[in-house]
């Protein structure tokens, strides 16, 4: 039957082709898919990119220039289509979008669109004054120095989160934090507020309240014994220096307190003049008896356990030794101490240090 064969040939050719057909087009689709979709989008092939979008400039003429300067032009073109298509446009987010290398346009889009920002690490040292946490902090995100220093100098912002211009820094605890960039003063704040609170666990707060002593006033203490020494394993007898000499009604007597007082870190000896110079100042620590009304650095987690720590001491005064070692000798009584003072000055003396 010639005709039946004909017809099976002509349909089994005709399967063939559609068949064919069908696979060019699944090609044909997935190949445009990967190029408007898929494919690597940036620019600079391998290297990571930063998409920064500021709240003051989310607009869609400024999304589009990042996007145009950061990825190939097909790639530019499906971002624009995206957008418009998902309503993109009129509820821009702002943040900081690290863009890894070789990520398409679509992850670069969800990104985006999701809100779905890179934290910035903030490693949070020793600073002495507001101003430094201020200028340090500014560098990292996006507000300004000048927003920040307005927001520690005015005193209805502080007080709205229990702090002061003096106990500012009561609550910047020294530590990485991971933070976003679009951030505000006060979200900074309240983050360090929150980091604050949960470095304060229940072990800490019993420590201090059988010092009798607040959060704040530990922190107070801490800062004075971070700026003595650098030596962790001296740290809790300098602190018990410090908490025997509250609990006398002693002065301090605190050389650090002088130097932020008069605003100079770099001095080498406090002299008489110094002392007298800064009397005025609530954190001159040998006019005034008990603490400074705030800390005098941000001390670190080490120096704060020090003072928690509870040493239990008779010491109430100590003195750097002569060989210039970094470390310190203690003393009970003032004879001891002055017969330690005189050994140091008479090697600075020699050394011509005034």
């Amino acid at each position: 039957m010639p005709g039946k064969k004909n017809k099976k040939t002509k349909k089994s050719k005709g399967i063939r082709i559609g068949i064919w057909l069908l696979v060019l087009t699944s090609l044909l689709f997935s190949a445009f898919v990967y190029v408007m979709f898929l494919r690597p989008a940036t620019k600079f092939k391998g290297e990571q990119v930063i998409i920064f979008v500021p709240k003051s400039k989310a607009t869609k003429q400024y999304v589009r220039d990042q996007i145009k300067n950061q990825v190939q032009t097909v790639s530019y073109n499906t971002f624009l289509g995206l957008a418009e298509w998902s309503g993109y446009w009129k509820k821009i987010k702002s943040g900081r979008y690290v863009i890894e290398k070789n990520s398409s346009i679509f992850t670069v889009f969800r990104k985006l669109y999701g809100g779905r920002q890179d934290p910035v690490s903030i490693t949070i040292n020793k600073f002495r004054t507001n101003n430094d946490v201020a200028k340090y902090v500014a560098q990292k995100l996006e507000f300004t120095e000048t927003e920040m220093k307005r927001f520690i100098n005015n005193s209805d912002s502080l007080n709205s989160l229990g702090l002061t211009k003096e106990t500012f820094m009561t609550v910047i605890i020294p530590n990485t934090y991971e933070i976003y960039w679009d951030s505000s003063p006060r979200d900074f704040m309240e983050r360090m507020l929150k980091e604050s609170n949960k470095f304060w666990n229940d072990s800490r707060i019993d420590k201090a309240k059988q010092l009798e002593l607040s959060k704040e006033e530990v922190i107070t203490i801490a800062s004075i014994v971070e700026e003595e020494t650098n030596d962790n394993t001296e740290k809790p007898l300098i602190a018990s220096v410090y908490v025997n000499r509250l609990k006398k009604e002693m002065p301090l007597g605190a050389d650090p307190t002088i130097k932020f007082a008069l605003g100079n870190f770099m001095l080498k000896r406090i002299t008489l003049a110094h002392i007298r110079g800064s009397s005025s100042s609530p954190y001159n620590t040998y006019s005034r008896k008990g603490l400074p009304p705030g800390p005098i650095c941000t001390p670190s987690i080490a120096s704060i356990d020090a003072v928690l720590k509870g040493e239990a001491t008779s010491y109430l005064y100590f003195c750097a030794k002569a060989d210039f070692s970094g470390s310190h000798s203690f003393a009970s009584t003032a004879e001891e101490h002055f017969a330690n003072a005189r050994k140091y000055r008479k090697a600075l003396d020699s050394l011509g240090i005034h």
